[in-house]
This record gives structure tokens, sequence and C-alpha cells, in this order.
């Protein structure tokens, strides 16, 4: 049977429409609006990683050329600090204590780049010359930087109140039922590893501009967000005003991956500034201050165990895992290790966990959500595991996978932290990625390679994930007068498509060319409320209710045009922008429909949807190596994924999707690591010492899909905007280990794989034969 592809809507390969402006310059971001009258602030930061401190003057700065405003802690102490969303419950059933994030620290900071005072001046090299002005005592502590380290006899307390550098505790799983799995074991296999530390680098720094608008009663703030309605909610709470008080706009974002998604002191700043002032009041992060100040991410220390039976099937896995909170607990910061748990048993039917979860603060900059989530974490632990486990048990590694995924028949699956898989065939793409990776001539490279002094390795990763979790967004059109459509979507574009995806929902059922459709995101007072960007969530919700708002729309625009035609509703069939009485020449343009209507209301469609479960994306990815031992470079010869999102929206999108996150997986694995050194100072505060992936470490991906649709989805879509990292990272440090084992008898080395960390490891394993 021949499927036609349709030229618009579902399954459409539809070019990016938002492509032209960004790459001839009109993009407009949050640094390219300057009012007239603008002022510019810079943040002081804390050169030390903890100390008590104190201000002896400000005057001199107060006098400095161009400046207008300074601030101190004690000038905001009426701002309420940036409080989490909350702390995980603990295995007593009681709640650990936060430590919230001053807008400015009072008479302590905490890691080098903690926010100590705000300059605002005429222009943005007035303040950051005013600001060396400020004379500030600042009494050195010793800090502790390591997650390791952080619980350790005697190391520094970063909040001595406490008592501990435990921020929290969280257990998942049955204890007993665990150690009995284990007390029957026939084999127990250990591992100890450390998920390194990141940092995001989205394109664009972070900007926000706030004014206040004396004839509205209101501030106006203008920031790159991943969704203005959880920006305008918190900082209404911050400032201590109604949320009608604050109206949001961001305008186009250069990226997010999570880091874009929480408030910021930046941005409670420069309202207050601009209160005060009567002016608007604009800051920008240079590149240093992101690396110091935003949130970073992983950053666990892991100990995990498999049981198994003689015959390679797992009975239990435990795991211990310290995750480092940095100095404050952060928006979302505890939910990503507790979360990330949920997912520890991956795709394998593990009937027995012991997880146990320990927040640690250390005086670093605080951790929270990037790209994944917990989700990246969970799978690189459980596939670094499963890959030891076929070492050890002399199994091939395909074949324990088989032995252990969990089965078609026993779908929807519960798994042991109450996770709920609807639908996945895990056999199915891990068996098509091994026939597109040549997985069975691996020996044949393997040979070759030898040939020219490289050793060669293979590795894969088997994930799932769990995104687009339960809720809601609503999808509002409307019909212009010049016949043209906008969508209204709490939802936010940071470079995903989603002015082409969410058109292609709507021109679906409207027969409109996707140029004529306008997608609106990114300001309060459009809509009033939106669940915004995150976790994947946008088009396997977001564009259902666009779909179902099209529906909408469609029903009322044939009502009108059967009305003013005289025909039957059911009789009108919508044609390239035009409703036409089917059989017949006689049509109404969409432009002539607005102007017929005689309701508004008329000219409005809407649509929701109600997820009730996370959807589960999943599938294998393989990742081949060759390694120079002389250097200890690796390259990536070759890369295979297939995934199962369910059903496909747009294929072009799609590839981006999955080619991004391989970009940043391969990152994390091979180049990217956040340092700190022992006196707490970011020793990789630029990218002069920060590696970060680039095009010629990537070959030609080869990415294909074997969908199975979700069974919780009105279109089967299982969310796809993270899956390309959760995959990509267990697989490339599988293929170097292969490589390495193979040649040298190493089954472990820690990430990124650097070739001065593999160089090492070679020349110690050769040193130790």
């Amino acid at each position: 049977m021949t499927v036609l592809t349709p030229k618009f809507g579902m399954g459409a390969s539809v070019l990016r429409k938002e492509d032209e402006s960004f790459i001839t310059g009109k993009g407009r971001y949050t640094d390219d609006i300057s009012p007239s009258g603008a002022l510019h602030a810079y943040v002081l930061r804390s050169p030390v990683a903890k100390a008590k401190f104190f201000i002896a003057s400000v005057e001199a700065v107060r006098s400095a050329p161009g400046v207008r405003l300074v601030l101190t802690g004690a000038d905001t102490e009426h701002l309420q600090d940036l409080k989490a969303a909350g702390m995980p419950e603990q295995p007593d059933g009681g709640k650990a204590p936060s430590r919230d994030i001053p807008i400015l620290c009072r008479d302590r900071v905490q890691y080098v780049g903690d926010a100590v005072a705000f300059i605002v001046a005429e222009t943005r090299q007035q303040a950051q010359d005013a600001a060396e002005l400020i004379e500030v005592d600042y009494e050195d502590e010793e800090p502790t930087v390591g997650t390791a380290e952080a619980l350790l006899d005697g190391a520094p307390l970063v909040w001595p109140e406490l008592g501990t550098n435990e921020a929290f505790l969280y257990h998942v799983g049955d204890k007993d039922k665990t150690e009995a799995a284990f007390a029957e074991a026939d084999s127990v296999v250990k591992i100890a590893f450390v998920n390194n530390r990141l940092v995001a680098n989205y394109m664009e720094t972070r900007s926000a501009l706030a004014e206040w608008r004396d004839d509205e009663n209101r501030f106006v703030l203008t920031t790159g967000s991943q969704g203005v309605h959880s920006m305008q909610a918190i900082l209404a709470g911050t400032l201590g005003i109604p949320v009608e008080q604050l109206r949001v706009i961001t305008p186009d974002v250069g990226g997010g991956f999570g880091t874009k998604a929480f408030v910021y002191r930046e941005y409670a700043l420069v309202l207050e500034a601009a209160k005060r002032l009567g002016r608007p009041v604009k800051w920008t992060s240079d590149r240093n201050e992101h690396f110091l100040t935003d949130s970073q991410a992983r950053d666990n220390a892991v100990t995990a165990e498999m049981a198994l039976d003689e015959g390679g099937r797992f009975l239990g896995l435990r795991i211990e895992l310290l995750a480092n909170m940095g100095a404050y607990i952060h928006q979302f910061g505890p939910y990503i290790p507790t979360g990330g748990a949920s997912m520890a048993t991956g795709v394998y039917d593990i009937q027995a966990i012991d997880v146990t979860v320990k927040g640690v603060y250390t005086n670093t900059a605080p951790v929270d959500a990037y790209r994944g989530a917990g989700r990246p974490e969970a799978a690189f632990l459980i596939e670094k595991l499963v890959e030891e486990c076929a070492r050890r048990m002399n199994m091939p590694r395909e074949e324990i996978r088989r032995l252990n995924f969990i089965k078609p028949e026993q779908f929807p699956y519960r798994t042991p932290t109450g996770r709920l898989y609807d639908r996945c065939e895990l056999d199915g793409h891990m068996t098509l990625a091994m026939e597109r990776a040549g997985w069975a001539t691996f020996g044949e490279r393997l040979e070759e390679a030898k040939t020219r002094g490289r050793i060669r390795g293979i590795g894969m990763s088997t994930y799932i994930e769990a995104c687009a979790f339960p809720g809601s967004e609503p999808a509002y059109l409307t019909l212009n007068g010049d016949g043209s459509v906008t969508l209204a979507i709490g939802t936010q574009s940071n470079g995903q498509g989603h002015a082409t995806a969410y058109a292609q929902f709507v021109a679906e059922k409207l027969d409109l060319d996707i140029s004529r459709i306008h997608v609106h995101q990114g300001d309060t007072d459009v809509l009033k409320a939106g669940g915004g960007t995150g976790g994947s969530r946008s088009i396997p919700i977001g564009g259902i209710s666009a779909s179902r708002a099209g529906e909408n729309l469609a029903e009322k625009i044939r009502k009108i045009a059967a009305d003013e035609m005289e025909a039957s509703p059911a009789d009108i069939e919508l044609v390239d922008g035009v409703a036409r009485i089917v059989g017949t020449d006689r049509q109404m343009d969409f432009a002539s429909i607005a102007k017929a209507a005689k309701d508004p209301e008329d000219l409005k469609g809407f649509g929701d949807f109600e997820q009730p479960e996370p959807t589960y994306p999943n599938g294998t990815h393989i990742c081949e190596v060759e390694i120079d031992p002389g250097t200890g470079k690796t390259e990536i010869v070759a890369y295979t994924v297939v995934d199962d999102f369910g059903a496909t929206a747009n294929p072009i999108l799609l590839a981006g999707q999955i080619h991004g996150g391989i970009a940043q997986g391969v990152g994390q694995a091979l180049t990217e690591e956040t340092i700190y050194s022992q006196d707490g100072q970011l020793v990789t505060a630029t990218f002069m010492d920060y590696s970060m992936p680039r095009a010629d470490l990537l070959p030609l991906i080869h990415f294909e899909t074997r969908n199975v649709p979700s069974t919780t989805n009105a279109l089967g879509m299982k969310g796809a905007g993270e899956a390309g990292t959760v995959g990509s990272t267990p697989a490339v440090l599988n293929a170097v280990t292969d490589a390495l084992y193979r040649a040298y008898g190493i089954s472990h080395i820690e990430m990124p794989t650097t070739p001065a960390r593999v160089w090492q490891a070679i020349a110690e394993a050769q040193a130790a034969r």
C-alpha cells in the first residue's frame, strides 16, 4: 500500500519557516531591544568561594561617572529569596530544610560568582568600572567543593547551622526484597563512577530588560525564557505584587536546554531598579558570567551493583548516588536526581531495586535541569552497568540485553519505582540498529584498524526516558481579517521550530499554507496561563491542542461559509485557504469569511488535550570509535540511531532534535567538564578551558525511527526533544571502553574521555602489564 506524505500536517517534512529571519540577521533577541533612555546594569560577584563579607562603603561608586543606582543586600531585604519548587520527601516522611537564593547576598557568599552588589549606569562599561570602586572585605573560609568529599568526616560545612552537608535523603525501592535478591545471586557486578558536571552554554547568554510603566501601574519584563507564565508567577511573589502587575515578554530565544526555564536574581534586580529610577534597565550576561552563575548540571558520584543468576538474568539493582546541589537549592534542583531515580531500571525487567539518593551542598554554582534532567544520568548508569555485566559474565552485550528486556507481552509494564511504560518493542529497535550499524562485521573493521596502528571499539545503549509529563497546554486560534490565522499557545520556542510544527497541525485542519499561520508565544498579556517548554512536552501535548483548535475553527469557518452561500456546512470543503461547496466552483476565501462573521467568537478556535501519563520514547544508539594510542585522541567513525517516538510530526525537525541531542551527549562523553579548584575557583570559566563539541567531532549520523504508537497520547506521539542526549552519552562511553578493553583490558574510564585521560589510562595499563 502506498502511503502519501502530506504537503503539510502530521508526518510532512516541512522546512522551518522561522529560519529565514534567523539566518538573515532578523531575529529579535532580548539584547537587541533597547528602549530610549535605557540604563545598563552590572553585577558585582564574589571572587571567593566561601566567606563572610562586609561592604565598607559605596559612596565612591554612587558618584562615579554615569552611575544612577547601587544596590546591596541591605537595599533588597524586602525582596523574597528565590525559593525551590520544593524538597523531596525523605524516608522518615519529613522534608529537609531548603537553602534559598538571596537576591543579593547580605553577609555571606557561598560560591565564586555569588551576587554581592548591583550597579546601574548610563552604559554597561560605566557600571562595570564603577563596581571596582566598591570596598568589600572578605573573610575567607575553607570551602567544600567535590561531590564525593562533601559528606566525609571533617569536610567544611557549607551551612554550619545544618550540622551537615547533606541537603536531603531520598529512597525508592524495597531494601528487604533487594537484599534477598543479592543473597541468592550467583554473581554481583559493581561499578563506581562520576557523572561529570556540565555547563549548558546556549548560544544566547541570558539578558533581561525591565520597565516600570506609570500609566499602566505595572512592570514589563522582557527576557529569554522557556515560558513566561512561570516567570511571572515566581517574580510577582519575589516582588510581593499581584501577578497582574507584571507583564513578561519573551522574544526570540537562542537556546534554553532547561537552564533558561528558571528565574534568576538579575530579573528581580532589573525590575527593582527600573521602579526606583523610572527608566528602563537592561542587564546582559557575558559568557564568563554564564559559566559562573547560571545553573549547572549532572555532577553525581555513583556506586551501583547488579545481582545476576548464573544465566545472566538480572535479579536486583542497588544504587547509591550523591547529587551535588551546589551552594543553594535551585528551582527544581532536588527533583533532577530523584526523578532520574524513577528511571533506574531502564528497559530491563528488574524486580528488586534499592536506590538511595543523597543531595549534598558544596561551595559551587547551583545545579538544576539540563537537557534530559535526570534521565540521561539514569540511562548512563544502567547502560554502563549492563556493559560491565556482559563482560563479567562473558556474554555478548546484545544477548544480555535481550535476556533482560521487558518483553512485548509484559506491556503496559509497571516498574519497581512506579513508572507505567505503555508500549515498546525493545528488541525490535536494537536488532534493526545492529543491522544498520554493521554490528556483525565489526571484527573486520577492527582488524583493518590494527594495520594502521589504531584501536577500535563499538558500543551501544538501549534507553528509555519519561517525558511530556501529565498536563495540558490549551491552544487558541483566530482567523484574521486578511485570511491568515494566528495561534496563541503558552509554550516557548528556544530554537526547536515551534512556528513550523504548530502551523503544520493547524494547516492540516484548515488546508491553509503554513506561511499564512502565525504562531504567537511569549507574552502574558496574550494568554493568562501556559505551561512553557520543558520535558519534551510542547509537540506531544501542545501539538494536539493546536490540531483540535484547528478542527474547532474549521467547523466555524464551514458554518459561516454555508450561511453566506446558502448551503449545508456538511457540503463545505476547505481547500487552499478557501471554503468551497463540494462539486461546484462557488467559494469564499478566508478573508471574506472573516468579514462576514457576525460574532468575533465565530472566528476563534480552541483546543486542549490532557496528557494522563508521561510518554516513554525509547531506542538504540550505536557508536563506533577509533583511538590513536599514541595521542589518546578518539574519533567517532560511525553513529547509528533507531528510535521509537510513537509517531513523527515532522521528520526534518525530529532529525534536527536528535542530532543536537547527540552532539550534547557526545560533548559530555568526550570533551566537556566543569572543574573547580580546591579553593573553589572555577578553572573552566571560558571556552579556552571548557571544551565544547565541534562539528568535526561528529560523523554523519544514520537516524531512523521504528515507531510504536503511544497508548496515552491522542496522536500516538512520544516526546523527542531530549532523547538524543539520553541515549548518546552511554553509547559513546561504552564504545571508548570497548576499544580500551579489547586492546588493554581497561574496563573503566571516567568522562570526559579526553586524549590526555585516554593516553594516561593506556600508559598505566601498559606499565601494569
